[in-house]
Formats: C-alpha cells, structure tokens, sequence
C-alpha cells in the first residue's frame, strides 16, 4: 500500500477552472495539489482554443492577401493560388503552446502548488491514488477533504461501420498535421467542424462537410444557419446536410469514402482525409468514480448541483467534464463559483448565468440570451430589431458586409438576447451583454455617444428596426 500524504486541496486536471482554483487556494494558505497525466493547461491551451485561433489567424492572412484587390489594394502576385506552408504554420502554434504550457507551470510552483504528473484514480471517496508518467517512480495516495475532478473531454467517435478500420483523424489529430489535405471530408456541423473547415479551405484544401442535421448548428434560428452557411459557400466550403453516414471505407489509392443517407438518396463522398467532429465525451471511464460513489449520467458526464457539488461530500466537477456548455470562458466561471464559495463566503448558482459564445469563421457568430426559438418556446413576449451588416457605415468602409444584427427585446424594455452574424460579431455581444447584466434598457444604448466610425455605433440605428414578433 503506498504512503498517504494528506493536502487540503486535491485537483485532477490542469484545465481553465482547475489552474486558478489551485493558485488561489494556495495563496489562501491551502495545502494543494494539482495532478496532470498530459500537458498544463487543459483542452484551451492544448487542442482548443489557442491552437484554433491561432492556426485560424495563418487562414485570415491568406485570405487577406488573395481578396486585396477588393478593397482597391494591389493585387500579389500569385496570391489567388496561395496554399498554407501547414509544417510552419504548425510550429508556430506549437511555439505559442509551448510557452504557455512553461508559463502555467511557473505559476503553479510558484504559487507553491504541489504538481503531480501522471494518471489519477481514486481509491475511496476523497482518496486518489497518482500512477506517475515516469518509471521508477512508485505510485502515491493523496487524501483531501475536498476534490476537484476538472479532467475535461475527449472527442467522440461514432460507431460507423467501417470507421475503426481507416486512417480517420480527431480534431486533435488535425492540428498537428502538417501537409495540407487535397480534399478534407468533415463528418460533423457543429462549431468546432464549421471553424475547421473555413480554416482548410483557406489553407488550400477542398473541403466538404458532412451533416445529420438539415441545417448547421441545429440550436441556433434559421436565420443565423442560413447567413453562416451562406459565408462559408462563399468560400467554397461544399455542404451535404440531412445526411446519415452508415459506411466508411478506403480505396486501393488510400482515398476515404464516407457514404451517406440522405432525402435525395444515397450519397457517397470521397476524400483524401477524413475529420470526426461529431461531439465530446467526457474523460471519467478511468478515474475510478465508483470506488468513491460519484454519480455520472448515461455518456459518462459528472452529475452536480447549482454549485457544481457532486452527490459525494467535498467533492466537486469543474468545466467540461460535468456536461453542459464546453466553453472556456464557462469553465473559468466555474473556478469563480468555487472560489467565492470556500473563499469569500457567496454563494452563486452555475445554472442561472449568461453563456455568451462565438464561432470565429468569417462572417463570425455570436450569441447571447435567448434566440427567437427559445423565445417562442417560453412563451417569452419579445420584439425583435433586426439589421443587416451592409447597411453599417464601419462594414461598407472594410467591405465586411456579410451578415446581421438580431436584437430581442422583453415588454420592459431590457434586452432578452442578441444574435450577431458579422465581422466583430464577439465584441458586439460583449457590449450587449454588459448591457444586459446592468440591466440597462435599449435606449440607453440607442442614445449613447459611440466613438465614430466604429462597429458599436450601430447600437445606435438597431433598434429603430424594432417590430412585435409574430
């Protein structure tokens, strides 16, 4: 039996909620240790968000270069055939995670945080045993009165026939290649397949996304789904929607199959390399959760309370792993929920708080609130503005004209939800959510003074639109 050494504080995970509540309950005094099996930083550092945006910005060059001569600029020479040399673009983005990685160590041990690398299970309710990465080195009990599992998600394979037998890549997989796909098969429509798939095509590839829902990011209103496909056709990225993949197969040339059912029939498209962008399970089958009698659901997911408590005493789930909206900036908040009620005495509820988000293609999209179809559901009385981008004096200056402003708003005046389709579409909703979480009502925005000209001085003309929804 190894030795048992007892912290105040046991984290599983080095993800976005998990890394400030160590520094935070170390600074506070907390004896605190943080167990990490693969790489500091969590899904956002690692193979989320900064990979993305940061591979995604290599797309946006290019696709400034070759679209110059739209704004008048002269046209480089042979920027319409431009491709991604992929192989720097890669070590780019392994340089910046590289010295993230290095920053959020330092900081840990500098706050005095006790590191672990290696796979965490637990033996017992508040007890977890750390099989370190390295050899010789033998295995270790830690016990704590209380427990953060933040061990984040994995991607989800289907279980299509043929699948397991052909060379498939997981988002994961995809940002570390590096010779560009001649034609890139995405099965998945979400917003993680949509972003990567503006991405490859602007990079050079050809790209085709493939999706069991008959229309994109089947959450969202009509509308939004509409303009967002709208934009990425426009780039060339090719669409087959309302589609059931049932085979996948390889060719004698190493070529990849994906045959389909659809409306109009069966569908078959081939492909050099496949995406699987279908979803996230959560990273709990090996954590051991039954020997300390922690609830789950049916996938896996980590079952908490309005403050992320699991069912087992001191025991609690941060970020992804306890389902629900996988996103950065919730799984940061979560650290806040934690931190104010061990720390500050407050007590605040992780159901009822705004969750903003964005998808960063071009036309961007972005949320928050209600959309209409929630509305609708609710029985939400609303009147809506709705504007298009084209018509704001910023957007016809750039020649960013794609998209719309929609902007719901309640019998009181206070704004219910916004849904923007354009350039600048995260910042815009970060100003309306200021906005909703001051409780201001619309013409306050309406009769601001805004800078000009800038994309926010069109909360000045939006709710002129304002009609009674029908």
């Amino acid at each position: 039996m190894p030795a048992s050494t007892k912290f105040d504080a046991i984290i599983i995970g080095s993800g976005q909620a998990g890394n400030p509540l160590a520094t935070a309950l170390a600074a506070a005094g907390r004896k605190v240790a943080l167990i990490e099996k693969a790489q500091f930083g969590g899904s956002c550092v690692n193979y989320g968000c900064v990979p993305t945006k940061t591979l995604l910005a290599t797309a946006e060059r290019l696709h400034l270069l070759r679209t110059a001569p739209e704004v008048a600029a002269p046209a480089v020479l042979g920027a319409a055939g431009l491709r991604a040399d992929l192989a720097a673009a890669v070590a780019r983005k392994d340089a910046l995670l590289a010295q993230s990685r290095q920053g959020l160590e330092a900081s840990l041990t500098g706050a005095g945080v006790a590191l672990f690398r290696g796979h965490a299970a637990f033996t017992g309710p508040r007890t977890v045993r750390v099989a370190p990465n390295e050899a010789p080195h033998a295995p270790r009990d830690l016990t704590a009165p209380l427990v953060f599992i933040n061990t984040g998600t994995r991607p989800a394979v289907p279980d299509v026939p043929g699948l397991a037998d052909v060379p498939y890549l997981t988002t994961t997989q995809l940002l570390d290649l590096k010779e560009l796909p001649e034609h890139l098969v995405i099965l998945g429509g979400g917003y993680i397949g949509l972003e990567f798939s503006q991405m490859f095509r602007r990079f050079g590839s050809r790209v085709t996304i493939v999706e069991h829902s008959p229309q994109l990011l089947e959450r969202e209103d009509d509308d939004v789904c509409e303009a967002l496909k709208a934009g990425l056709a426009a780039d060339g990225v090719e669409f087959v929607l309302g589609a059931e993949a049932h085979r996948v197969s390889r060719g004698p040339d190493g070529h990849l199959t994906l045959t389909a059912h659809t409306h109009q029939g069966e569908r078959r498209v081939r492909g050099t390399h496949l995406l699987v962008a279908t979803g996230r399970l959560p990273n709990t089958d090996d954590l051991g959760l039954g020997f300390a009698g922690i609830a789950t659901d049916e996938k896996g997911f980590v079952q908490v309370n309005d403050f992320l408590q699991t069912n087992v005493r001191g025991v609690y789930a941060l970020g992804d792993v306890h389902g629900g909206p996988q996103f950065t900036h919730i799984s940061y908040d979560d650290y806040r929920v934690v931190r104010d009620a061990l720390l500050h005495g407050k007590r605040r509820s992780a159901r009822r708080r705004p969750l903003p988000y964005g998808i960063f293609t071009e036309p961007q999209v972005a949320r928050i609130g209600l959309s209409e179809g929630q509305a609708r559901e609710q029985q939400q009385p609303y009147r809506v503005a709705k504007m298009p981008v084209a018509s704001i004096g910023r957007a016809q200056q750039t020649g960013e004209c794609t998209g719309f402003w929609k902007v719901l708003v309640g019998p009181d005046d206070r704004i219910l939800g916004a849904a923007i389709v354009g350039a600048a579409a995260a910042e815009v909703m970060a100003m309306l959510e200021i906005a909703m979480a001051g409780r201001l009502k619309y013409p306050v925005l309406q009769e601001m003074i805004f800078a000009h000209p800038t994309w926010s001085e069109a909360l000045n003309t939006v709710f002129r639109h304002l009609k009674t929804a029908r």
